[in-house]
């Protein structure tokens, strides 16, 4: 999946969706891009000493919410999993460990393998 495949994918398509399986390269390129408009905004924020950056990201704050529950629904984890990430100290470092990991083959209990759809059959 490229930058655009999962920018299209997480504003669009998949906006709001909780449900389903998302490979790493879809998350972490929405988190890319996540990570890039924060910045400009924050950039922009400081530079005209507006308090734009909770106002601006807050179209972003659900897909990345979706994305991040579907990329743990494709390691064979809950989504509350991503409450890990509020232990203080080691708990955003086990977060991001377990963004990292690789899919779980073939079915799972939150639907079929994003890759086995990429893979052709035969």
């Amino acid at each position: 999946m490229s930058f655009t495949d999962a920018a299209r994918t997480c504003l669009t398509s998949k906006f709001a969706t909780f449900s389903g399986r998302a490979r790493r390269a879809e998350y972490w390129w929405f988190s890319l891009l996540y990570m890039g408009a924060a910045a400009v905004i924050a950039g922009s924020s400081f530079a005209f000493e507006l308090p734009l950056l909770s106002l601006l990201l807050v179209p972003f704050v659900v897909p990345m919410l979706s994305v991040s529950v579907r990329r743990l629904h494709d390691t064979g984890k809950s989504g509350w999993r991503m409450l890990i990430a509020l232990i203080p100290a080691v708990g955003p470092i086990l977060y991001l460990v377990g963004m990292t990991v690789d899919s779980s083959p073939g079915a799972n209990q939150y639907g079929l393998s994003p890759k086995a759809a990429d893979q052709p059959v035969g």
